[in-house]
């Protein structure tokens, strides 16, 4: 395991597209599922403006010191009801660079992630981690993440 490369967590731009794509893309699933391309397929650039424009949506980057991006998430922030009231905020499209996994650049990312949640006043912070990660399940159970829920989805 080498040292932590210095990141700097900012909100995505959306220059930064085809590099989130590549990102999504750097793994079984994601390989799979995303196009890459630089530019990056219009559906990807339509689906950033709905994000950008979204005052409940925060889509960030981590950028190394040469400014390049090698991470990403996202936060949804969720009003609610339930919990008398409690906001929450989710997490998911956690990536960091394949060939920089292991470094605590997921840690610093979690870490300012829960720092955005608190600043917007949230009481709980939810995830999304696909069953099949579970390297992924095991670093977040680190960071204190407990798994207490059953997912499901479907297309509408």
């Amino acid at each position: 395991m080498g040292e932590a490369p210095q990141i700097r967590m900012r909100p995505a731009r959306r220059e930064d597209v085809a590099a989130i794509v590549r990102l999504l893309a750097d793994d079984g699933l994601g390989a799979g599922r995303e196009t890459v391309g630089d530019p990056p397929p219009p559906d990807y650039l339509a689906a950033f403006e709905r994000i950008a424009t979204n005052p409940q949506a925060l889509l960030a980057v981590a950028e190394d010191a040469a400014g390049r991006v090698v991470a990403t998430l996202q936060l949804t922030f969720i009003a609610g009801l339930s919990n008398r009231g409690a906001d929450q905020a989710l997490v998911s499209a956690v990536r960091v660079d394949s060939r920089l996994r292991g470094r605590r650049l997921g840690e610093a990312m979690m870490t300012w992630a829960m720092d955005q949640a608190r600043a917007r006043g949230c009481r709980q912070m939810e995830l999304l981690s696909h069953a099949s990660r579970t390297d992924a399940h095991r670093f977040y159970e680190r960071l204190g993440f407990a798994k207490s829920h059953v997912g499901m989805k479907r297309a509408p």
